[in-house]
């Protein structure tokens, strides 16, 4: 099948969106692929499509749980096989799944950095007919893999495994020199890169100097239907912002890293669903999350990077509906800032 009569099957779109079909056929040519699409610019496309033309297995490395299972249950659903690696699986399902992979029809292969450490992962691979090799949210071999998760560095070593197979390097924010070090990082070999630009017409970008934040953010979700993430930078802030929001009539929960594993699935499927209208949430939120409908996000105060931003803010209005990303700012802010640097 060729790749629009897969789109067509499998995901019943038309057509493609901007630069996804350029992005699908130079991986069909082999060639390594850098593509940089904004959030909700339909990154997974751009590799599901091609790896469904294609003879064998595709393996996605992917930053987190929530995101594998995720996109392993929107492919189930579609009637395309796929199975992720994941931590608390014993040694023997570990096994059953890396057999399915070299012996039955799995399409796909979600995998953490980590798990690409495993001598028993590696040697299975080996044997696996790969078709293609995507790093999904590919900015964090540079955010992270010089100290928070070194086996980001360890990428390349598929590319021992399968030296002849394309990668495909997807990310929503890169700078200059980001780009230059996905690139270095996974060895590409004439690599192309494909950038589609970040404005998006139906987000609203607005600024707020107030000194009652907290006014301001419950103006703004009164203001605004529909769902919402509100990210501040401290756990705490995270508490007593939805707690201050459901005393206010906007049920609210909140989110951040410091939860256990399932509690944090729990509060991330019920803000999904629409059972809470907002969820309160550090950054450790929101990565790869499938929510067209956010109609707005409000940071509380500046992120780390203008990077960061436009990952964050980009969650709002995925469904090209009308929404709003407002950060909420104030000279106390900028001074914070200046003392952290």
């Amino acid at each position: 099948m060729t790749p629009r009569e897969i789109l067509k099957k499998y995901w019943n779109f038309d057509s493609f969106r901007l630069l996804q079909e350029e992005i699908i056929q130079s991986i069909l040519m082999g060639t390594d692929t850098l593509a940089l699409l904004p959030t909700g610019g339909g990154k997974s496309i751009c590799f599901q499509v091609p790896a469904m033309v294609k003879e064998g297995i595709c393996i996605v490395v992917s930053p987190l749980i929530s995101l594998m299972k995720d996109q392993v249950e929107n492919l189930k659903e579609r009637g395309i096989n796929a199975v992720s690696i994941v931590s608390g699986m014993g040694k023997n399902e570990i096994d059953v799944a890396l057999d399915n992979c070299i012996y039955g029809q799995v399409k796909f292969l979600y995998l953490s950095p980590e798990r690409l450490l495993s001598d028993l992962v590696r040697e299975r691979i080996k044997y696996m007919n790969v078709n293609l090799i995507a790093v999904d949210e590919a900015h964090c071999i540079s955010q992270w893999g010089y100290d928070f998760r070194p086996p980001y560095l360890q990428l390349p070593t598929l590319r021992l495994l399968h030296p002849n197979i394309p990668i495909l390097a997807l990310t929503a924010t890169a700078t200059v020199a980001v780009k230059k070090d996905i690139q270095d990082k996974l060895h590409f070999k004439n690599g192309a890169v494909f950038q589609k630009s970040f404005a998006r017409k139906n987000l609203s970008y607005v600024v707020q100097d107030d000194e009652n934040k907290l006014r301001k953010l419950l103006e703004i979700a009164n203001g605004v239907q529909g769902s919402g993430i509100v990210y501040t930078r401290n756990r705490k802030d995270t508490v007593e912002i939805a707690n201050f929001l459901n005393e206010n009539n906007i049920k609210s929960d909140y989110y951040h890293a410091g939860l256990e594993a399932g509690l944090r699935s729990s509060k991330q499927e019920s803000w999904k669903k629409n059972r809470i209208r907002v969820i309160v949430a550090t950054n450790a939120f929101g990565m790869g999350i499938d929510k067209p409908d956010v109609r707005f996000v409000i940071h509380k105060e500046p992120p780390e990077s203008l990077e960061a931003y436009y990952q964050e803010a980009g969650r709002a209005g995925r469904d090209d509906e009308k929404a709003y990303a407002v950060l909420l700012y104030n000279y106390t802010d900028r001074l914070r800032l200046e003392k952290k640097i």
